[in-house]
C-alpha cells in the first residue's frame, strides 16, 4: 500500500450531500473486472457521470477540463453513506483520487478509505463549504493536506487542523494495512509463541 504522508493536487468540489456508494460506483459495475490500467476508473460515478447512451454529461464537476486530473474532492455531509461496497473505494483510487474531505463520513465507507491507503478528512460542514466556494472561484486550484500535522491548507495558504485515530494516522504514514501493522510484530510473536509452546508443551 503506497505511503501518505503529503498530498498536493487539484481539488474537485462535489456540492452534493450524502452521497452513497451506489452512486459512486453502481452495484451492476461491480461485476466488471478490476483490470489494469485503468481498473475501476471508467465505473467513478457512473450514472451521474454519464447519459443514458454513455456520453459524458458537461455539467458533472469532474468531466469539466480542469478536474480530469483531480487527486482531492471537496464533499458535503454522509459521504460515503449505504451499502459497505469497497469497490467505491476502488473507483476513486484508481482514478488518482487520493483524498476525500467531507463533514461526515458513512462509517464503513470511512474505514475502507483508510484501509486501501485513502485518507478521509473530516471538516466542519462551514468549512467544506468555503473550500468548495474557493474552488469554484478558481477552477484547477490545489489543496494540500499534510497528514503528519493533521492540516489542510486552502487555496489562501490558510491552516484547516483535523482530527484522526493515531491508529490509521500509523497506518496511513507507513503504508500499511491491518496485516501489514500485525506483521511489524512478527519477531515477537514468534518470540512469544516459542516460549509459549516451550512452558506447555502439551499444545504442540
Amino acid at each position: 500500500m503506497q505511503p501518505f504522508t503529503t498530498l498536493t493536487a487539484i481539488a474537485a468540489p462535489l456540492d452534493v450531500a450524502n452521497v452513497d456508494t451506489d452512486k459512486i460506483i453502481p452495484a451492476r459495475l461491480l461485476r466488471k473486472l478490476r483490470t489494469p490500467p485503468d481498473g475501476y476508473a471508467p465505473y467513478l460515478f457512473h450514472d451521474v457521470r454519464r447519459d443514458a447512451d454513455g456520453r459524458e454529461r458537461e455539467t458533472f464537476v469532474l468531466n469539466r477540463p480542469e478536474y480530469q486530473n483531480a487527486g482531492i474532492l471537496v464533499a458535503d455531509v454522509n459521504f460515503g453513506c449505504g451499502s459497505s461496497r469497497e469497490g467505491a473505494v476502488y473507483a476513486m483510487l484508481d482514478s488518482g483520487i487520493r483524498s476525500v474531505i467531507a463533514a461526515s463520513f458513512g462509517d464503513i465507507h470511512y474505514a475502507n478509505e483508510i484501509q486501501n491507503g485513502m485518507l478521509p478528512v473530516i471538516l466542519p460542514e462551514e468549512t467544506c463549504r468555503e473550500l468548495r466556494e474557493q474552488l469554484h472561484a478558481k477552477p484547477g486550484a490545489t489543496l494540500t493536506i499534510d497528514l503528519a500535522a493533521q492540516t489542510v491548507s486552502d487555496t489562501n495558504g490558510k491552516q484547516h487542523r483535523f482530527q484522526i485515530d493515531a491508529v490509521y494516522k500509523e497506518r496511513l504514514l507507513k503504508g500499511l494495512d491491518e496485516v501489514g501493522m500485525v506483521l511489524q510484530h512478527l519477531p515477537e510473536i514468534e518470540a512469544f509463541e516459542k516460549k509459549h509452546h516451550g512452558e506447555h508443551g502439551w499444545l504442540a
